[in-house]
C-alpha cells in the first residue's frame, strides 16, 4: 500500500514539475506579453495541484497535510487574480496584444 502511494505521489510531483518547464519555456517563446501571460497563468492552474498533492501523499495525514492543503487553496484564489490585474493594468496603459514584427514604425521609434 504505501509503495503504491510513493509511486502516485512521485508520478504527480513528477507531471507537475514537467508544467513547469513547459510553462517556463512557453513564457519565454512566446511573442508577446498576453501569451506569455497565458502560458504562465496555465501553469499557474494546474501545477501547483499535481504537486501540493504529490507533497499531501507523501506528509501523509498530519497537520503538515493540512498546511499544505491551506496553501494550495491560497495559490488558487491568488493565482488568476494575479494574472487578471496585470492583464488589466496592460489593457488599461495602451499595450495592444501582436506580435513584436507587426507593430508600425511610429510605435517602435
Amino acid at each position: 500500500m504505501q509503495m503504491g502511494v510513493d509511486i502516485l505521489s512521485w508520478l504527480l510531483l513528477t507531471c507537475g514539475g514537467l508544467f513547469v518547464l513547459v510553462g517556463g519555456i512557453g513564457a519565454l517563446r512566446m511573442p508577446d506579453l498576453y501569451t506569455r501571460m497565458h502560458a504562465a497563468s496555465v501553469t499557474d492552474g494546474i501545477a501547483p495541484i499535481l504537486i501540493v498533492g504529490g507533497l499531501i501523499l507523501q506528509a501523509g495525514i498530519t497537520l503538515a497535510s493540512i498546511k499544505l492543503a491551506a496553501i494550495l487553496i491560497f495559490l488558487l484564489l491568488t493565482g488568476p487574480a494575479a494574472s487578471n490585474a496585470l492583464a488589466s493594468a496592460a489593457v488599461l496603459s495602451g499595450h495592444r496584444p501582436g506580435n513584436a514584427s507587426e507593430m508600425s514604425a511610429e510605435e517602435e521609434a
